[in-house]
Parts: structure tokens; C-alpha cells; sequence
């Protein structure tokens, strides 16, 4: 299960929640009352809503193992509880509270007090760890106070990403419109199911985001709020307000006292998590301009990779990735390492013109080297493992479900239908696959499989007992006689 980091938007006596180990790392997940608590059982009160046991030392510091359970938590100011809208809603209607994706940026930062004004709400702030970095993390808890939330939830979901999202469209084989392998379309059905999660812990009967009109996001995260939970409201703002770009956004967080995000606004629009970056707009909205070296971010040109090769062997189980050069690890381990390995010899550049679901097409650039490593492993397993028919069946319906994924119907009936057929034919896709990478490429210099439906012994070229030559000549005229009748009529014959 994902682990949970509630942080409170006060500050006051701090309780440690110390969560299980990932790895070799301890996560430690912080909690503020908003006031000071007089006596320890006031404290004691307090914590009884936390669900747990809590031991406390003479300088309050409180230190329980958390619950698989996700921690729920009061974590209001009490200047933010006289700010907040009183009674009877706000100019659009009224809602209890809402959950909002939230990034820290300018645009959610602005959103935060947009819902509260026009919705005589409590807005609960939601960010997702998918890989983006740890720096994306970072001043969440300020910027979200700042901002007039009465709450942040942050959720690591790097495990879940991978293992239960990446990892079926991998094994499935899932490529959209020949290129495209899924960063972002993978990464919104994860967050948005956390999302739903958070809303019934919390009491929300709400959730939003900040996805545009234009793009394919917000189509992701609103079918999966409609597979999960059909009785939660979704706003959707930029569908609804009047701020048309990134002045009126700021001109609107002056006007209602949001600090302004500080940090340097980026000429491109990028989506980061484990699997891929995404580069968007700028020069690259002409599909006739070549990107800059400086924008890449997880990978070397090319040019500049090292100018000897490197190889790597991928240990594969039932289609699923487990180990790398004989070292197993976890879905998200695997993955990060192979996209640090990858990344240095320029592995996985994409350009792209593609069709958004909305209708028009976009031109994007995508970083994936573990990706990109991956799907090479796993295609020329099932070189070995998939006979002729299947592997043709297999390859027409991944068209299908890259499809369903692009289009954000994860939670769809006929894609978790497909993945049971993808998970059924590649079980025998067991074995190990070694790959050379260089300067920006990768190519199989061998594969190995317990499961592997090829035998030397009958593809030699050497006569053998299993396969008689002579036998081809009858096969041959049967398989050809269709074409031998039509050239007949054709004749006269």
C-alpha cells in the first residue's frame, strides 16, 4: 500500500508517525495541532481520533507506527477557520469540501482560493509522488497554507505506479499511434484513484483539478472519478472561470493575498514521473523546428554517450520485469536504475506529432530510457514464447488498449478484460533477454527462455526426424492453390 504523509497547514507540538521501511529508507510523516494543547489528556483526546496508540514523553513528541489504514487528520489553523466562508455557499452553489490535485504551482495555488470563494468550500490539497522528483515536492506544506487549504495529503504511489499501471501496458505491449508509450496516460488513473481514496477519508463530497479545456488530462481524471465514485462532484475551473492565462492568474492571487510561486517559470510545458518526461509548446509547436540540446532533461545527446557499449541483461517473469543484470528489485527500483542507465547513453528520444483525444493534434518530445529498455526486453521474449497466431492477436488488441489507456478508460470493463487476456498468454513469457546500448540505441545481442517454443533441433538446416523437407512441395501446392485457380481463370485455363 502507498504510504500516507498528512502535513498540517499550523505548527505546534509535532507527532512523528513513522511509517514501514521502503528499501533501505525510513519515511517519517509529520502532524501539527493547530493550537497548544493544556494537558495531556486533552492530548490524549486528540489523538484517540487518529485511530491509534500514541506514547508521549515530556517534550510531547509522540511516536506510533502507522496503520495500513490512511491516517486522517484535523488539521485546520484557527485563522483559516475564520476565514473560511461561513454559511449558504458561494457564488456557483455550495459544497462541503473539495479535494484538489494539486501541484504547487501558480495555477493550483490560485485554485485553492477560486473554490473557496466560489464555493463556500474547505479545500483539501492532494499531491501524488509518481517519481516527478523530489524537488517538485518540496515547499508544499507553505505554499498550500499560503494558498487557504485546511489540509495537504501527499501520497507516495511510486510502487503502485509501476507495478499495477506500467507494468500491465507493458506486458500488454501498449504503444499509442506507433511511438507514444503511455507517460502520462498511465500516471492519471493512479492519481485520480488516490484522489477518490482521500475523498472519503477526509468527508469530501468534491474533487478538482487543474487540467485545461484543451488537453487530454482532464478526461483521465474525471472517468476515473466517474468509474470510482459516480456521487462525487468534480470542478473543473478552467472550464469555468474567467482567468484566460498566467497574468490573470497572477493579478488574481495579488487580489486575494496567494503568494506568487517564485520559482522560474519554464518555457516548455513538462509532465514528469517514473516512467517519462514530457516536453510541450515553446518552438516544438512548430513540428518543423528541431528541439534544443538544453531541453532534455533524463537523457545525454546521443553524441555526447559514452563511446563504448553497454549490456544489460533483463530478467523477465510472465511477461513482468523482475531483475536487472541478475539483481532483483522492486517494480519502482527497476525501473529508476534502468532510467539512470539508459538516460547515459541517450536511450529513449521520442518526437511526435499526435492526436489528442479532444481532436487536434500536438506535437510533443518524450524522454523514456527505462521504458524504452523495457519494451525491447519484453518483445523479443515473446520472440521465444508466443507462437504466430497469438502474437497477431496479441499485437491488434494492443492497439486497442493503448487506446483505452490514451483516452483515460483505465477503470473500463473491456481494458481490465484485454489485460486478463495479456496476463493469460504471457505466462510462458519467463526467461532473461541481453541488450547492448549505444549512443542512443538498443539492440538484443541475445534471449533465453525455460518456456521457449524454439528448436534447434528442427530449425537447423541440417535434415532432422521432426521435419521432413520433402513434405513442403505438397504444402506448398495446397497453400498456393487459390492463387493457381485464379491465375487459371484468368487464362482460360
Amino acid at each position: 500500500m502507498a504510504q500516507l504523509k498528512e502535513v498540517s497547514l499550523c505548527s505546534s507540538i509535532n507527532f512523528a508517525f513513522h511509517a514501514p521501511k521502503r528499501g533501505s529508507l525510513l519515511y517519517h510523516d509529520k502532524l501539527s495541532f493547530p493550537r497548544k494543547l493544556h494537558s495531556f489528556q486533552e492530548f490524549g483526546s486528540r489523538a484517540s481520533e487518529l485511530n491509534g496508540r500514541a506514547v508521549v514523553s515530556s517534550t510531547c513528541n509522540v511516536i506510533r507506527a502507522c496503520e495500513p489504514k490512511a491516517i486522517q487528520a484535523l488539521l485546520s489553523s484557527e485563522r483559516e477557520v475564520e476565514s473560511a466562508p461561513k454559511s449558504g455557499g458561494g457564488r456557483r452553489g455550495k459544497l462541503n469540501k473539495v479535494v484538489l490535485a494539486y501541484s504547487g504551482g501558480l495555477d493550483t495555488s490560485v485554485i485553492v482560493p477560486w473554490l473557496r470563494e466560489n464555493y463556500g468550500c474547505e479545500v483539501v490539497c492532494f499531491t501524488a509522488d509518481v517519481g516527478q522528483g523530489i524537488k517538485e515536492l518540496d515547499g508544499l506544506e507553505e505554499k498550500a497554507k499560503a494558498s487557504g487549504a485546511c489540509q495537504l495529503v501527499v501520497k507516495d504511489l511510486k510502487e503502485e505506479f509501476v507495478k499495477d499501471y506500467i507494468f500491465p501496458c507493458l506486458r500488454a505491449g501498449a504503444i499509442y499511434e506507433r511511438k507514444y508509450l503511455l507517460g502520462t496516460s498511465m500516471a492519471r488513473p493512479v492519481i485520480a484513484k488516490a484522489m477518490v481514496d482521500v475523498a472519503r477519508e477526509v468527508g469530501a463530497d468534491a474533487v478538482a483539478h487543474g487540467c485545461t479545456g484543451k488537453g487530454n488530462d482532464q478526461v483521465r481524471f474525471e472517468l476515473t472519478f466517474f468509474a470510482l465514485n459516480p456521487e462525487l462532484n468534480v470542478v473543473a475551473p478552467w472550464r469555468e472561470w474567467d482567468i484566460q492565462g498566467r497574468e490573470d492568474a497572477i493579478e488574481y492571487a495579488k487580489k486575494h493575498n496567494v503568494p506568487v510561486p517564485v520559482t522560474k517559470k519554464s518555457i516548455y510545458s513538462r509532465d514528469r514521473n517514473l516512467w517519462h518526461l514530457s516536453h510541450e509548446g515553446d518552438i516544438l509547436e512548430d513540428p518543423e523546428n528541431e528541439p534544443k540540446k538544453d531541453m532534455y532533461m533524463m537523457s545525454v545527446d546521443p553524441e555526447d554517450a559514452p563511446n563504448q557499449p553497454e549490456y544489460l541483461e533483463i530478467g523477465i517473469v510472465s511477461g513482468i520485469p523482475v531483475s536487472v543484470n541478475g539483481k532483483k528489485l522492486s517494480p519502482a527500483s527497476l525501473l529508476a536504475e534502468l532510467n539512470e542507465i539508459g538516460g547515459r547513453h541517450g536511450i529513449g528520444r521520442i518526437d511526435m506529432v499526435e492526436n489528442r483525444l479532444v481532436g487536434m493534434k500536438s506535437r510533443g518530445v518524450y524522454e523514456t530510457p527505462g521504458g524504452t529498455i523495457l519494451f525491447s526486453a519484453v518483445q523479443e521474449l515473446e520472440s521465444l514464447t508466443l507462437d504466430r497466431e497469438t502474437m497477431q492477436v496479441k499485437d491488434s488488441l494492443a492497439l486497442k488498449y493503448a487506446e483505452l489507456v490514451y483516452a483515460g478508460r483505465w477503470f473500463d470493463p473491456l481494458r481490465e478484460s484485454i489485460d486478463a487476456f495479456m496476463e493469460n498468454i504471457t505466462k510462458t513469457t519467463t526467461g532473461s533477454v541481453t541488450l547492448k546500448l549505444y549512443k542512443g540505441s538498443v539492440s538484443v545481442t541475445g534471449r533465453t527462455s525455460p518456456k521457449s517454443l524454439y528448436r534447434q533441433d528442427i530449425s537447423s538446416f541440417e535434415s532432422g526426424q521432426i521435419y521432413d523437407q520433402a513434405d513442403a512441395a505438397g504444402f506448398i501446392r495446397l497453400y498456393g492453390l487459390p492463387m493457381r485457380v485464379r491465375a487459371m481463370l484468368e487464362r482460360g485455363i
